[in-house]
């Protein structure tokens, strides 16, 4: 049993859920998103609530049964709220600018990196913190993570980039020897 999955889904007011086959489509005040549920999984609409169950009775239909619910209940967060992701540069010359159809960051390498954007995430950049926002929680999630691997944080100074909040462990460097033995 999943406990997750068996948890039924409230569809707010502005949200609105279709149920065509498989195929489930939210749309709200930010967009429509949809997606294909797994045929090991059923999904019903019954009043202003979504209830998913399995199929079948094995661990791929159960494992199925807790995503599908968590990736429907995405959705409609998405389409009423949306979602963003914060990263923060540290570094000295270490920037970030908006260009037409992307972003563009200085990290330090001989050339500037080109990030373009994706359809339904938009950037924002305010000082040192860029902010990426859209309905899908996958894409801004995934998005967020490319541009954090370009330069993730180093240990020794910090230098690199790290989501607002991220601890990053720091190592002490190289230590002056001792003068015990002397």
């Amino acid at each position: 049993m999943s406990r997750i999955g068996k948890k039924p889904i409230s569809i707010p007011k502005e949200v609105e859920v279709k149920l065509d086959g498989s195929k489930i489509t939210a749309k709200g005040p930010k967009g429509e998103l949809f997606m294909e549920a797994h045929p090991y999984v059923r999904v019903e609409i019954k009043e202003n609530e979504i209830q998913v169950s399995a199929v079948k009775n094995s661990k791929l239909a159960t494992s199925l049964w807790g995503t599908t619910r968590m990736l429907i209940s995405n959705m409609i967060e998405g389409v009423l709220k949306g979602y963003e992701k914060k990263l923060q540069i540290e570094g000295v010359g270490y920037k970030a600018n908006l260009d037409g159809e992307g972003l563009i960051l200085m990290l330090g390498f001989s050339h500037p990196v080109k990030v373009n954007k994706e359809e339904g995430v938009d950037f924002l950049v305010d000082k040192n913190i860029i902010t990426i926002s859209g309905i899908d929680k996958q894409k801004v999630g995934q998005l967020a993570a490319k541009i954090r691997a370009i330069k993730p944080p180093e240990p020794y100074k910090g230098k690199g980039i790290r989501y607002v909040g991220e601890q990053v462990r720091r190592k002490t460097g190289k230590k002056v020897a001792s003068a015990e033995g002397a």
